[in-house]
């Protein structure tokens, strides 16, 4: 993790523990999955929660408001969220 992230208690949603809320800040994917990503209302200021992973950490699901979706670590890894539990 970089220093600009620690200093703005950034992480990729990846790294974020079960249960603990965040918010959006950037996305990092570009073409197909950048659009996939944003259709799914996955866009800065929203609220993200992980809630549950699979046995291998892969896929993991998220509550997006009020909708849980499934995301693999490759994508999570190209969102950031702001939280202290980083």
């Amino acid at each position: 993790m970089d220093t600009d992230h620690q200093k703005d208690n950034l992480c990729p949603l990846r790294d974020m523990p079960i249960s603990a809320e965040a918010s959006i800040v950037e996305l990092r994917a570009t073409g197909l999955a950048r659009r996939r990503l944003l259709d799914l209302g996955l866009v800065p200021g929203t609220k993200i929660t992980p809630i549950r992973r699979s046995p291998f950490r892969d896929p993991t699901a998220y509550l997006v408001r009020g909708t849980i979706i499934a995301l693999r670590q490759e994508d999570s890894a190209q969102i950031i969220v702001r939280k202290s539990d980083c």
